[in-house]
Order: structure tokens, then C-alpha cells, then sequence
């Protein structure tokens, strides 16, 4: 949605935005789009989806962003937390807020659920200047070594949620949509290198 002082809001998606969602995550991410919308698909199957949010722009779906159960399997207990998995601003909108306002929205979403953490895969650069933090320095460990560290993040929501590896959950495995491959994943590395 479009606030009335021109700020991006997100709104809880509903079935009537299913395809439309699907078109922005599919312009989103070019080459990907097929497997992406099939892992919404696949989270949506598995009753994995706790919360999916939309923004628009006169009427029309222009922004997704979904968070889905996933675990830190830690010492003392598997803790369930969510996974911030896909962000998508169709091309026309990108770099104008709408994926700001849509992170925001999906930590409140979190926040709000008494959800302990979110963690996702992405550009430090973009999401580090959103308030994410790496989460291997964190005491976190990624859940495939196919995860760049620098791009392995987190938004803690609470201070006592204790340290493990994250667990995807089995959609994403399924999938094969867990980290990289080579050769992006070696010129990934390589840029991120510290």
C-alpha cells in the first residue's frame, strides 16, 4: 500500500494476490523465477508460511516478502525461528523504498509473533544498512557451507536465544534453493573475502 504521506506500507497477503505475487516475485529475479515460485509453492504445501506480506502501489502488487518456520538446533533445544525467504520488488519500483518498507514490516510481523529471530541470505551491504547483522558473529552457525558468512544474517529479537546452526526448513532443501553454487559462489566468496 501507498500511505497517504507517500511513505511504503506492507499489508498482509491474501489468495486474491497469489498470482500477482507470483508475477512480481518472477520480474524480481529473472533467471531464478521458476524456482522461487515454486518454492513459495513448496512453503505454502508444507504449512511452513508464517506470514506473507505485500506492497502495492495504486492498486497493484509491486512487493512480497515472506517469513517461514524454520529451527537453531542448539545445545539445550531446537528453538523455532523465521527465515526471511524470498524478497522480491518488481523492477519498475525497485530503489524507492518498497523493500525497506517491506523488511521493516516482516521484523514487526516477527515482533509482534514473539518470534525470537529472523535470519536470512543476502547482501550485507543492502541488509546490514537495515539494522541485520552477521549472524556467525553473532555465535550462529550457517546451514550450509554454500552461504557466503558475510551474507549469513540476522535480526534478533530477543537477547537470550541461545547459539547453534540454523535449520532450513525442508522446502528450501528440497528445492536446492540453500546458498550458492559455483561459479557464482567462488566469485561471491571472493568479493565478500575478509
Amino acid at each position: 500500500m501507498r500511505a497517504a504521506d507517500g511513505a511504503h506500507a506492507a499489508d498482509a497477503a491474501d489468495a486474491a494476490d497469489a498470482a500477482a505475487v507470483r508475477r512480481v516475485v518472477a520480474a524480481a529475479f529473472g533467471d531464478e523465477r521458476p524456482l522461487l515460485v515454486r518454492l513459495l509453492d513448496e512453503l505454502d504445501r508444507t504449512e511452513r508460511v508464517v506470514a506473507s506480506l505485500v506492497a502495492e502501489v495504486d492498486g497493484a502488487v509491486v512487493g512480497h516478502v515472506q517469513l517461514s518456520r524454520s529451527w537453531v538446533d542448539a545445545r539445550e533445544r531446537l528453538v523455532e525461528v523465521v527465515v526471511l525467504s524470498p524478497l522480491s520488488v518488481h523492477p519498475d519500483v525497485q530503489r524507492t523504498g518498497v523493500g525497506s518498507a517491506l523488511l521493516a514490516a516482516a521484523v514487526e510481523v516477527a515482533r509482534a509473533a514473539a518470534e525470537p529471530a529472523v535470519f536470512l541470505e543476502g547482501s550485507p551491504a543492502y541488509y546490514g544498512e537495515r539494522g541485520w547483522q552477521r549472524a556467525s558473529s553473532l555465535g550462529f552457525t550457517r546451514p550450509s557451507a554454500r552461504i557466503p558468512d558475510a551474507a549469513f544474517q540476522v535480526v534478533l529479537l530477543v537477547d537470550d536465544l541461545p547459539r547453534g546452526a540454523l535449520v532450513y526448513c525442508d522446502a528450501f532443501w528440497a528445492l536446492d534453493c540453500v546458498g550458492l553454487r559455483d561459479p557464482f559462489l567462488a566469485e561471491i566468496e571472493e568479493r565478500f573475502a575478509d
